[in-house]
């Protein structure tokens, strides 16, 4: 694995890396993600009104309104202020040093965006067709289109969110700490794939967080080879602007999405195939990922 990169891009970290900086860093993100978005909520109960808050807090097992998915994803803003504020007033360096050179960062962003909405065309155009999955519609295509600007930047500002707490946060200063990848990439893949734990999902839990740390080491790997956070960013932001506005499960924040699946997320017989399909995109978009950046 070459790693050069790497270097570089944990460099700002160093100066403050002690273990306990870190574990304090973490439990003030915490404190200040937990009492903002208590604010948040009272923000909404007052001026969205008891419906939109429901909606958000998933209270509704019918699924999930536009509105309620974009405040939701929106709300991720919270914790890349957190870990901004602690970046900044703990660890004394400038926020910007958890992303990676900007103009870099913003290159291999695109080039991954660019070869993953390739891949995604030649998926949709080339054969097998005549699939019969149980989809229904979701949003009326004129207003899916309408909402679609405010909705891909809302993805965008969630998937940030989670690569600069897990990418760059937690992976910058463990790096700074600790030499093997077996610490800064794995301990933050485990802590992601537990933190992505649904309990709706029944026997399914255990693959779903072994999904989200199998994608958490996917994205660590090319932050390392990169050196900024760009390609991590691009590949997940595809990934949920796919699961997310184009295909998603009813229910399952399906609120934006112009396509519904009728499935049980708990049914092992009925979600296990489509978690293997998506395991697999995953592995072909991080391979595809990985050419876009070495060019």
């Amino acid at each position: 694995m070459r790693y050069d990169a790497h270097s570089a891009f944990v460099a700002p970290a160093r100066r403050r890396a002690e273990i306990w900086r870190l574990l304090l860093g973490l439990v003030l993100i915490v404190a200040i993600v937990l009492g903002l978005t208590a604010l948040f909520h009272m923000a909404v109960l007052t001026y969205g009104g008891d419906a939109l808050h429901r909606d958000i807090t998933r209270l509704e097992g019918t699924g999930q309104t536009a509105a309620g998915v974009l405040t939701l994803l929106y709300s991720f803003l919270i914790m890349t202020l957190a870990v901004v504020v602690v970046t900044a007033q703990l660890h004394r360096r400038s926020p910007l040093t958890l992303l990676g050179p900007i103009p870099l960062m913003m290159r291999q962003f695109g080039a991954v965006v660019a070869v993953l909405i390739a891949l995604g065309i030649a998926i949709a155009v080339l054969p097998p067709w005549g699939f019969d999955d149980p989809v229904s519609a979701g949003l009326p295509p004129l207003r899916w289109l309408l909402l679609l600007p405010l909705a891909l930047l809302a993805v965008l500002i969630q998937t940030s969110a989670e690569e600069i707490l897990f990418r760059g946060y937690l992976q910058q200063q463990l790096a700074a700490r600790f030499r093997s990848p077996v610490i800064w990439m794995v301990a933050p893949a485990l802590l992601f794939g537990v933190l992505h734990y649904r309990p709706d999902a029944g026997a399914n839990g255990g693959l779903i967080m072994l999904w989200a740390a199998g994608f958490a080491l996917a994205a660590a790997d090319l932050t390392a080879r990169a050196g900024t956070l760009g390609p991590a960013i691009g590949l997940h932001f595809m990934s949920n602007a796919s699961a997310l506005l184009i295909l998603s499960a009813e229910g399952t924040l399906s609120g934006l999405a112009l396509f519904r699946l009728q499935i049980d997320m708990a049914d092992p017989v009925a979600l296990r195939p489509y978690l293997l399909i998506d395991a697999t995109m995953i592995l072909i978009g991080w391979l595809a990922a990985r050419l876009a950046i070495r060019r």
